[in-house]
C-alpha cells in the first residue's frame, strides 16, 4: 500500500508540470497517458493505473489560459518582483506574500512576477497554471 501512494504521489508531480503547459485542450487525455507512463515505469502495471488516473485528473483540472491572456500578461508593465525560496512550478500554489495583480477581461487569472519570471494564477487557489519565460 505504502508503495502505491509513493507511485501516485510521483506519478502526480511527473505530469502536472509537464500537461499543463499545453494549450490544446487535450489537457487530461496527455495527462493519462503521461500518467500511465510515468506510473509503468515506477510502480508496473498497478502504477500505470493509478498515474493514468491521476495524470488524467490532473490534466482535466489545469486548463492553460487563454492565448488573449498570455498577452495581456506579457505587455503589461512587469511589477516588482518577488523572490521566494522554493521554485514556482505549474500546478502547485505560489506563497500568500505574493501579491497577485487581476487581469481585468478575465478575473479567473491574476498574474505577479516571481523570481525574476512572469506567472499566470487562478486567484482562488493561488495555484500556477502558466510560467512565462
Amino acid at each position: 500500500m505504502k508503495k502505491l501512494v509513493l507511485i501516485t504521489a510521483a506519478a502526480a508531480l511527473m505530469a502536472g508540470s509537464a500537461i499543463a503547459q499545453q494549450s490544446n485542450g487535450e489537457n487530461a487525455a496527455t495527462g493519462m497517458v503521461g500518467g500511465a507512463a510515468t506510473g509503468a515505469i515506477l510502480g508496473g502495471p498497478i502504477g500505470a493505473g493509478v498515474g493514468a488516473v491521476v495524470g488524467a485528473t490532473l490534466g482535466g483540472a489545469l486548463t492553460p489560459p487563454p492565448p488573449e491572456v498570455v498577452t495581456y500578461v506579457e505587455q503589461q508593465p512587469a511589477p516588482a518582483s518577488v523572490v521566494v525560496q522554493q521554485p514556482v512550478v505549474v500546478g502547485r500554489p505560489i506563497p500568500e506574500a505574493v501579491m497577485l495583480t487581476p487581469i481585468p477581461e478575465n478575473p479567473r487569472y491574476a498574474y505577479a512576477v516571481v523570481n525574476e519570471q512572469r506567472v499566470i494564477v487562478e486567484p482562488q487557489s493561488r495555484t500556477v497554471v502558466q510560467v512565462i519565460n
